[in-house]
């Protein structure tokens, strides 16, 4: 077991919720810290603010990951005249670094969003809005034997899931053959000499919009100085992929029956339900935080109800327009599930790459809001 860096987890929290994925108004990934530290303990919150940073300090972590952004607008100024500037100096005081996976988590596989359509009991749950879908570039590269893995290590943050399957690759033994030439600096061989070396083939499904980075990181890790490697085009593509979900409930239940499982499953402090209380519904689309904007694509697909949260009053009333149930069971209730659900993926992505380090998820954020 080793202990990792900064730059490993950033590696890991981009394929668990790869930063591409996020849209374009939003700002994720690494905020703040120098990826070369080591990290041993890491905290998961909802929030960055000052009751998270402060926990992950006293619980000597050296990394925070939430869901909402630490940094949101663009920064001219890090200075203690503000909030931000303040937190900022105190987790870099104390060598916290911080990572936020946002709208690329509500996206992914395993995110906020499918979280909160498990939590509910909803089948078959898929995208509610596409934003975008995989598409495949097949990488083959051939290494000298027992560097197998430190190759696919490198390369993983490029590979796409595969169903509920990741850092899929297949490998087959064979023999390289090569003659260095003068200037050159052979990792084995010698200058003017042929040369025989047992190797590995290696191929795996690499996503295509991140094939430079990947062949950067295949040079980077790969030992020879002309690492061989083939890109052949696919006709694979994965799932699509967008925001919110939609499924269906085992049976139908009416509206004010099923907001009331809603509030106790999500453990929310109270829910506000936008029409008819004795409506059946059965196909649900849910979105996790703010997702009253896809109220019509909630619409288009049929849904009967949608549940997210921060709904104000004239959505409530294009809501019953339109004819969709709203089921508003607040931002914090429909997000703080990703807490134990990241938590989960980390600990085993983790165990898996043998990183030695610990995950907290942080218990003492409460929904802001009283309700009377």
């Amino acid at each position: 077991m080793i202990t990792p860096r900064l730059s490993d987890l950033v590696g890991i929290t981009g394929k668990i919720a790869p930063i591409h994925f996020a849209e374009s108004w939003d700002n994720v990934g690494l905020q703040l810290g120098d990826p070369v530290v080591p990290v041993s303990r890491i905290m998961v919150a909802l929030d960055p603010g000052r009751p998270a940073v402060e926990a992950a300090i006293e619980a000597r972590c050296q990394l925070l990951v939430t869901h909402h952004p630490f940094i949101f607008s663009p920064l001219k100024k890090i200075t203690a005249a503000d909030e931000t500037g303040r937190l900022a100096i105190l987790a870099l005081k104390h060598d916290l670094a911080i990572i936020s996976l946002h709208t690329n988590l509500d996206i992914a596989q395993g995110g906020v969003n499918d979280l909160l359509a498990g939590r509910l009991g909803l089948q078959g749950a898929q995208p509610l809005k596409i934003t975008g879908g995989e598409e495949y570039v097949k990488m083959v590269l051939f290494a000298p034997r027992g560097f197998e893995e430190k190759l696919l290590s490198a390369l993983s943050p490029f590979m796409p899931l595969i169903g509920n399957y990741r850092d899929c690759s297949y490998q087959i033994e064979g023999t390289g053959r090569f003659t260095p030439l003068a200037g050159a600096k052979p990792f084995v061989g010698e200058v003017g000499a042929g040369h025989v070396e047992p190797e590995s083939r290696l191929e795996f499904l690499v996503l295509k919009e991140r094939i430079g980075a990947a062949v950067t990181a295949l040079k980077g890790a790969h030992p020879y100085e002309e690492p061989a490697y083939d890109l052949y085009p696919v006709l694979n593509q994965g799932p699509p992929r967008g925001l919110g979900r939609i499924g269906t409930l085992a049976a139908p239940v009416a509206a004010a029956d099923f907001a009331t499982e809603v509030r106790e499953r999500l453990g929310a402090a109270g829910v506000r339900l936008v029409g008819d209380p004795e409506r059946q519904v059965k196909k649900v689309a849910v979105c996790g935080g703010s997702g009253v904007s896809l109220l019509h694509d909630a619409a288009r697909k049929g849904a009967d109800i949608l549940v997210t949260g921060d709904v104000k009053y004239h959505e409530a009333r294009e809501a019953e327009a339109l004819g969709v149930a709203l089921l508003d069971a607040g931002h914090f209730a429909t997000e703080r599930l990703m807490v134990e659900g990241l938590g989960a993926q980390l600990k085993q992505v983790l165990a898996a790459r043998r990183f030695e380090a610990e995950v907290v998820e942080y218990q003492g954020e409460q929904e802001p809001f009283s309700f009377w």
